[in-house]
């Protein structure tokens, strides 16, 4: 994970951070009277396990109002809790302002870095030597946490965006009017840059795939007992075609879709469904040994 901050550029940041402190405060923030301006510091506690991830957005949202992170775990760190993971200081109404934004941001980053982590260390102990991969089925607005997240917990994000590969969908298919059209097509607005990846059901679309220049075929949503045989007649006849197994692929089965001739398996669940991690943050008096506190709704 050392370095992966660096993908993250500055400007993406503020404008993220900045965008979620106005949605929970676009007017008045009458709880500010109550604590108002003075110098404050708080404690965030790791209180259940999993994969840190998220500290740049952390810090981003702090930033934004004035207060300083000093953080005691690097990020990728494997969560044992209770833990301390870092320590907060600035204006206590600041403090109290960021505090739900950054929580929401960091457990919800650090959620989908533990299903990925899960995830390769699952498919890895198969044996396997391809890649797990997220999808594009990420939270609107949410997407570059999403994605750093996969990063950090060691599977690839698969394209951020439209841009990053050309895929060609079943929907595509039929309003191309056929496949051979689509691909052809795909591999002209793609150019020497971009690779073009097929979405097949069958075999039959996966030749034809193939036949037509495609660089990746998905085979999507293909029971494991029908996936690898079609991936074993795809690749003896394109051996350079890369393989994707998609659809239905969870941290359960996931074992059964690792084989010798796949390259890439996707999970949507990795960013639709991976639980948010259990973080606090408390005020402490100065002088007092910051202790946890048990969880509250």
């Amino acid at each position: 994970t050392a370095g992966l901050q660096f993908l993250l550029p500055p400007a993406s940041l503020a404008a993220l951070a900045n965008s979620w402190l106005q949605e929970d405060c676009p007017g008045l923030n009458f709880a500010s009277l109550v604590t108002g301006s003075a110098p404050a510091q708080a404690v965030l506690w790791a209180k259940s396990p999993g994969v840190l991830a998220g500290r740049p957005f952390f810090d981003a949202i702090f930033t934004q109002l004035n207060c300083q992170v000093s953080w005691l775990l690097p990020e990728g760190s494997k969560l044992v809790p209770v833990v301390k993971v870092a320590e907060v200081r600035g204006p206590a109404h600041h403090l109290l302002l960021g505090e739900r934004v950054a929580l929401n941001t960091l457990a919800r980053c650090s959620g989908i870095a533990s299903a990925a982590a899960t995830a390769v260390e699952v498919a890895t102990s198969t044996g396997w030597a391809g890649h797990v991969a997220g999808t594009r089925k990420t939270t609107p607005g949410f997407r570059l946490v999403e994605k750093y997240g996969l990063l950090v917990g060691g599977a690839e994000c698969h394209r951020y965006d439209l841009g990053g590969l050309v895929m060609v969908k079943d929907n595509h298919v039929v309003a191309a009017g056929s496949m051979e059209k689509a691909v052809l097509k795909a591999r002209q607005a793609a150019g020497f840059p971009l690779k073009v990846e097929v979405e097949c059901s069958s075999l039959k679309e996966a030749l034809q795939a193939a036949e037509a220049g495609a660089d990746l075929v998905m085979l999507d949503n293909f029971k494991p007992e029908e996936l690898h045989p079609t991936a074993a007649t795809l690749k003896a006849k394109f051996p350079n075609v890369s393989v994707e197994a998609s659809g239905g692929v969870t941290l359960d089965n996931l074992p059964q879709f690792c084989g010798t001739n796949i390259d890439v398996i996707s999970l949507g669940m990795l960013t639709q469904a991976a639980p948010a991690l259990d973080f606090s943050l408390k005020l402490y008096a100065e002088g007092d040994i910051p202790v946890p506190h048990a969880r509250r709704s």
